[in-house]
């Protein structure tokens, strides 16, 4: 996996990787300047953590074929969305993209995974500006490997408060 955040303290990036089949190993490198240290913690996602928050919210997936586009765009009102991504046990190959605007891009998520069923990609990408906000997930394998992506709005937020979306 590979992560792109033009404004970490603005837009966290939050995964939960699945690590099945006994002991694993979670490397995390930052592969930037000197100048743009970045801050990490890596700790065991419980069973009511939030791969089954995520999982709660989002109801319905769509087919992505290998080489094809699909995009969701979000109302203001939307502080974050939550995005999973799975395949039918095949390599799961995607780009994951939040925009601002045409072809801006303020976060952008490679991931590989040789199975997409046992390590399948959930994450909350941050929409603090969300005038505009589009998620673009760019299936990057060939057109015999499809995957299955759901985005839904994760928390919702106004003036005052954030609530977390139950649909």
């Amino acid at each position: 996996m590979r992560v792109y955040v033009e404004d970490g303290a603005l837009r966290t990036f939050n995964a939960v990787i699945g690590t099945p089949r006994g002991p694993n190993s979670i490397a995390v490198r930052n592969i930037a300047q000197l100048e743009f240290p970045l801050d990490a913690v890596v700790r065991p996602d419980m069973q009511d953590g939030l791969a089954a928050s995520i999982a709660s919210v989002v109801s319905k997936s769509e087919v992505i074929q290998g080489g094809s586009v699909r995009t969701w765009s979000f109302n203001p009102v939307v502080q974050s969305v939550a995005v999973i991504i799975k395949t039918d046990g095949r390599p799961l190959n995607s780009r994951i993209e939040l925009l601002m605007g045409p072809n801006n891009s303020k976060q952008v998520v490679e991931i590989y995974t040789e199975d997409g069923v046992e390590r399948p990609f959930f994450a909350i990408v941050e929409t603090p500006e969300a005038v505009g906000s589009v998620i673009r997930i760019k299936n990057t394998a060939p057109l015999e490997f499809p995957v299955y992506a759901s985005v839904a709005p994760y928390t919702l937020g106004g003036a005052s408060a954030k609530t977390r979306c139950a649909f």
